[in-house]
């Protein structure tokens, strides 16, 4: 194996088999340039209703079914399926929270485990012939390739992840305004994060993308240490992104306290993807990368 291949680097044989082999269908309208696998906003003949799904800012009015407002009094969009390629942003945080690495982790850190997730994403979209792309970010995007399908994209896919690391903190609106000003075109943004972050800011972050004609899927990453906080000794805690930010507690006291605002973040995140459409995929660096990949697809499908 040679170590210099940034696509041996982070994928193993198994996990090019395993992801390479799942087809990524997108669930919105997407634009594209090439026929393919995946459904477009573009009408025709060939156009069949697909589903509804709730209405956003942003989504034209005329999608709207006004019957089912008569009916439910809620605004839904009606989807129409059509045949054209994807084009997916992977969005990757390189926070310095993203450093840590407990335990339990397999020696992964969050944002190891995050190049890795996104490694085999990447991989399934080209070896489908879509176009993918990837930005890293913590204050602001500070390292992008936009989406493309050309031979030997792939490499430099691989390059830029392997470019990434983690510092600093992480700025979800200076990020999202960023992102939306390099990229003009609708489709299929994937956000790999562990979301410690203001918790509302990150929800209006991500709605901003849905109202900008993004599909949007969180996949968010933390290590289990962070779900259960098993800490029993005094311990120094350290910031991983300001770096003069410590604090000698004791576990004990501080245990209720953190389980209760952690609870209160996750429940901010879950109901803020669940009201603008988005995707919510938690993940713990304990778990597969490449099956938790499979595992989505198929609910993706349906066949879940």
């Amino acid at each position: 194996m040679n170590p210099k291949n940034p696509l041996l680097r982070w994928l193993t044989p198994t996990d090019m088999t395993r992801v390479g082999a799942l087809q990524l269908l997108a669930r919105q309208v997407v634009e594209g340039v090439r026929g393919g696998i995946h459904r477009s906003r573009h009408t025709g003949a060939s156009v069949d209703f697909k589903e509804h799904r709730p209405y956003v800012t942003g989504d034209e009015i005329r999608t709207i079914d006004w019957k089912l407002f008569g009916k439910t009094d809620r605004l839904y969009i009606r989807q129409y399926e059509d045949e054209t390629n994807l084009r997916c942003t992977l969005l990757l945080d390189q926070s310095g929270s993203m450093k840590y690495a407990g335990r339990r982790a397999n020696g992964l850190s969050k944002h190891e485990y995050s190049v890795r997730l996104a490694a085999c994403m990447a991989y399934l979209l080209v070896a489908q012939q879509d176009a993918v792309g990837v930005a890293t970010f913590d204050s602001t995007i500070r390292l992008f390739l936009p989406p493309k399908n050309q031979p030997g994209h792939l490499h430099y896919v691989m390059e830029l992840l392997a470019q990434s690391a983690p510092g600093g903190e992480a700025d979800w609106g200076q990020t999202t305004d960023a992102f939306l000003h390099r990229s003009k075109r609708r489709g299929l943004v994937v956000v790999i994060s562990d979301t410690f972050s203001d918790a509302e800011s990150v929800v209006k972050s991500l709605a901003l993308l849905r109202s900008n004609q993004q599909e949007v899927v969180l996949f968010q990453v933390v290590d289990e240490d962070e779900l259960d906080f098993p800490f029993q000794q005094r311990t120094m805690f350290r910031s991983l992104e300001l770096a003069t930010d410590e604090q000698l507690v004791e576990p004990a006291t501080i245990r209720a306290r953190y389980l209760e605002n952690l609870n209160l973040h996750q429940q901010t995140i879950q109901t803020g993807c669940e009201r603008n459409g988005i995707d919510l995929i938690s993940l713990t660096t304990a778990q597969s990368y490449s099956e938790a990949i499979q595992r989505y697809l198929a609910r993706r499908r349906g066949n879940s």
